[in-house]
Order: structure tokens, then C-alpha cells, then sequence
């Protein structure tokens, strides 16, 4: 399949024109000087790579390309949100004319159809917003299947039902380089073991969200998945791997600093207070990690995920101590000083990590 390999052409591409413009720039600074053979020869090799990708891969070769490529991403998110919803509300309209074996077979047929439209567009869609709007339906249909399906045969509700929506929505996601259907594919996951964890804690499946630590032993699952898998040829995947982890521990965190009741130490007899205060310091410690872990690894996803969550968990408690004392131009006053030694901190971040970069051999 061609589709994966189309972000890898077109960051090649990108590498081009980066290079192509700090050559001219060195050039008129004197610093490098190509003679006329190598420059032509330069030149050639990189209108033939050009020429190659915007041929299989259907590239974006320009800004005004890359302007239109938004519009067309833009477009077919939101082509493939009313095919999914027409295909839903198509089924409901005329479900009820339908004996219960067509019925059956309409589901199964629609969900086979839809995968397979899938696979015939991907190998004569070089640009690949058709691939991936058709393979968005083909999630829909896939969903509402066993989703009607289980009505039908008046199937228990059951948690199971999440791992083959991820299964398709992770075969679907890789073979068509889909970011919005990895992430369904890993939120069906978090829910998922959410529900297994919060069952094995005598919950069920269904409130599983009314114990936020369900989803810490996902947290590490993610976190750890592109450290096992390789992702070089399927931009952002690993990010998306990595803030849905940070996501699934920060959270919780956070929800938990402020509703000491939903943990399960609760029920050992421990104060509301002081889990939430040993959860509000859990909060400070593991966003900071994930921004010294992130700067060191240079993953700005995780960086720029725990500078949210570290801003927001201070942010919580200076409004838990001082709102209703301080003066509100007093308490604003200091949320602008510490957004400033937040700055300074990150900025002498930046410099070590700098540093550190031009001393690697």
C-alpha cells in the first residue's frame, strides 16, 4: 500500500525546500558557493525527486499547495462525519420495513462494502483524502454493525465490543495513515481496560469513569507503545501514542486533586483531603517529568502537554488559596508573575537542551 509512505515524501519534499533556500541564502552570504555543474546538477536530482513524489504520492509542492491541502483535510473530515452520519440515519429510517434476516444481512453487507471501497480507492487515490474519508464510513458501518447487531439478537451490552472497533479502526489507521482513526482506535483501548480495571474493582463496566485511577495502567501502556513500535514512516503517530498516555495519567490526576472521594483509597478509611492533596502533588511531579522527559527525548508533544497540565494544576491551587482572599488585581498580578517564571524556567530549559544538543559528537 502507497498511502503510508505519502507523509514520508512529502516531509522529503519539505527537507528540499528548506535546503534549497538556506543554499541561496548561503550563497549570498559567500559562505558556500556551488559552480554551475553542481548547482544544475543539484537542481536536477531534486526536480526528479519532485517529480517523482508529486507523481505517486500526490505531494504538496509550494505553499499555496499546502493551502489548498488544509481546505481538502478539512473537507474530507468533514465529508466523511455526514457519509457516516447519513449512513447512520439511513439505517434508522428504514430499519423497521426489514424482517430481521435482512436486516442481517444489510449490516454485513454494508460493513464488507464499505472496507472494501476502502481498499479499491486506496490503490487509485494518490492523494489520499478519499482513502481516508472512505475509510472513516467504513469505521462508522463497522460500529453501527455490531452496535445493531447486538440489538437484534438482544445481546448483553458488553465492554468486548471496544477491542474489534479498535482493531479496525488501528488496521484502518495504519494502512491509510488516518491520525483521527488512531485515536479512536486508542480511546476505544482506554475505555476498554478502563472498564476491565474498574469490573476487577467491582464496578461496573459501565461506570467505569467513576473511579478516574481505571485509567493509569493504560496511561503506561501507551506511553510505552512507540518505544516498541516504529513510527518513522507515519508522521505524528507516536505523539498521538504519547499525549493520549500523558492524557490518561494527567487527567485523572487532576480530577482526583479535586474529588478525593472518587479514589479507591476512600474506601480505606483515608481522608478525602489528603488524597486529594497527595494527587495534587503527583500532578506537579509527573507534568514535570514529562516536560524534562520530553526536552531531553525532544518530543514536543509531551513537552507541550505537561506545560499544560503543570499550568493548570498551579493555576488550580492559587485559585484554591487565593481567590477569595486576595484582592482580584492582586491575584491576577500573580498569575502573570508566575506565568513569567514559568517562561524563564522554560527559556533556561531550552538553553541546556541547546547546549546539550551541540556538544552530542
Amino acid at each position: 500500500m502507497n498511502t503510508p509512505l505519502r507523509s514520508e515524501a512529502q516531509r522529503r519534499a519539505d527537507e528540499i525546500a528548506i535546503f534549497q533556500v538556506e543554499l541561496e541564502r548561503l550563497d549570498s552570504e559567500g559562505v558556500l558557493r556551488l559552480d554551475a555543474a553542481q548547482q544544475q546538477a543539484v537542481r536536477e536530482h531534486h526536480a526528479a525527486l519532485l517529480a517523482s513524489f508529486a507523481g505517486r504520492f500526490d505531494i504538496d509542492r509550494d505553499a499555496q499547495a499546502r493551502q489548498l491541502s488544509l481546505g481538502m483535510r478539512v473537507a474530507s473530515f468533514l465529508g466523511a462525519l455526514a457519509l457516516a452520519a447519513s449512513v447512520f440515519f439511513l439505517f434508522y429510517q428504514f430499519w423497521g420495513n426489514f424482517d430481521e434476516t435482512a436486516q442481517v444481512a444489510i449490516l454485513l453487507g454494508a460493513a464488507l462494502a464499505s472496507l472494501g471501497l476502502t481498499v479499491w480507492i486506496q490503490i487509485r487515490d494518490a492523494s489520499g483524502y478519499f482513502t481516508k474519508l472512505a475509510a472513516m464510513v467504513a469505521f462508522a458501518c463497522f460500529v453501527l454493525n455490531l452496535t445493531m447487531l447486538g440489538q437484534i439478537f438482544n445481546i448483553t451490552p458488553t465492554d468486548r465490543a471496544l477491542l474489534p472497533w479498535a482493531a479496525l479502526a488501528f488496521l484502518l489507521a495504519y494502512a491509510c495513515d488516518l491520525r483521527l482513526l488512531l485515536a479512536a482506535g486508542i480511546c476505544c483501548v482506554i475505555a476498554f481496560v478502563a472498564a476491565r480495571v474498574g469490573e476487577w474493582g467491582g464496578i461496573y463496566w459501565l461506570h467505569f469513569g467513576e473511579r478516574p485511577e481505571n485509567f493509569f495502567p493504560v496511561a503506561a501502556l501507551l506511553f510505552a507503545v512507540p518505544a516498541l513500535l516504529e513510527h518513522r514512516r507515519l508522521s505524528g503517530f507516536a505523539a498521538i501514542y504519547r499525549i493520549f498516555g500523558l492524557l490518561s495519567l494527567l487527567l485523572p490526576m487532576l480530577m482526583l486533586g479535586h474529588w478525593g472521594y472518587g479514589s479507591y483509597l476512600a474506601n480505606y478509611d483515608i481522608e478525602a483531603r489528603s488524597i486529594e492533596g497527595a494527587y495534587e502533588l503527583a500532578g506537579f511531579v509527573a507534568s514535570a517529568l514529562a516536560i524534562w522527559i520530553g526536552a531531553r527525548r525532544q518530543w514536543p508533544d509531551t513537552v507541550n502537554t505537561g506545560i499544560t497540565f503543570f499550568v493548570i494544576f498551579l493555576y488550580t491551587k492559587f485559585f484554591d488559596w487565593w481567590w477569595e482572599i486576595m484582592p482580584k488585581y492582586l491575584f491576577f498580578l500573580v498569575l502573570g508573575l508566575a506565568a513569567i517564571l514559568i517562561l524563564l524556567v522554560l527559556k533556561r530549559l531550552r538553553r541546556i537542551g541547546h547546549g546539550a544538543t551541540e556538544a552530542a559528537p
